[in-house]
């Protein structure tokens, strides 16, 4: 069971793990995003056009910087300027605005690099940063560490889906990308009780959150040797057959 939508496309990693190692695998996002309604951010008193530019991290950011603008009947200015995480990211903001007609600047995937090497040459620029109430603590300490000047507005929240439904159902294998979908694992069943079933999770802060939970980490990445989660499993998969024993 991995704990994230389906992939859309039928070559997806995963989709070529379960044909070379004959596997069942089910998706199941154990989290969903909701978005936080204009009445409750109004609460926040932040006003969008006092800043100049806006930092966002993911697609999901945009998709609520652009809601509540439209919910509080606020236009967003054609001089505001966009610095995004990467440029699958900046790309996404074609969905809402003109993209060849605004000042949009992107990094490589890491936000440290993207605050060093392009936020910290504009460092004038008043900024705002949407972000779900859970976040990552680097975002906020590295603004800080270069001393940029921002807001940040919590426009939405992970909270937990309804699994009742897999109640009676085992799986060999739980698969986990954030703390979150562990603290979903036990809002849906507060007696789980992991006994042979194996837990692998991508991510450090996610491994933090299975041990702190209690329950054993069998399969991690990313790792010099798996950078992904499939490849970390196909690893434990060939030598758990090769052993006949887990690990």
């Amino acid at each position: 069971m991995v704990s994230q939508p389906k992939p859309e496309n039928d070559k997806s990693p995963y989709q070529e793990l379960a044909e070379r190692n004959n596997l069942k695998i089910d998706f199941r996002p154990f989290i969903k995003v909701e978005g936080i309604p204009a009445k409750e951010f109004r609460q926040e008193r932040i006003d969008l056009l006092e800043h100049t530019a806006v930092i966002f991290t993911s697609r999901t950011a945009i998709d609520h910087f652009f809601r509540i603008a439209e919910e509080m009947r606020v236009t967003i200015p054609d001089s505001m300027k966009y610095f995004c995480i990467s440029e699958s990211v900046a790309l996404y903001l074609q969905k809402y605005i003109v993209y060849r007609k605004r000042k949009i600047f992107y990094g490589r995937n890491v936000f440290k690099d993207l605050v060093e090497h392009e936020i910290s040459k504009h460092s004038a620029e008043k900024f705002i940063v949407p972000l779900s109430d859970i976040h990552k603590p680097e975002i906020p300490r590295v603004l800080d560490k270069n001393k940029i000047e921002y807001t940040k507005a919590i426009l939405y929240r992970t909270v937990s889906n309804d699994l009742s439904d897999l109640s009676d159902v085992n799986y060999d294998v739980l698969v986990f990308y954030s703390p979150s979908g562990i603290k979903s694992l036990y809002q849906n069943f507060p007696d789980f009780e992991q006994n042979e079933t194996k837990i692998a999770c991508f991510g450090p802060h996610t491994a933090r959150a299975v041990k702190k939970a209690g329950l054993r980490l069998d399969i991690e990445a990313p790792s010099p040797k798996a950078p992904s989660m499939t490849m970390a499993l196909e690893i434990y998969i060939k030598e758990y057959n090769k052993n006949g024993v887990s690990k």
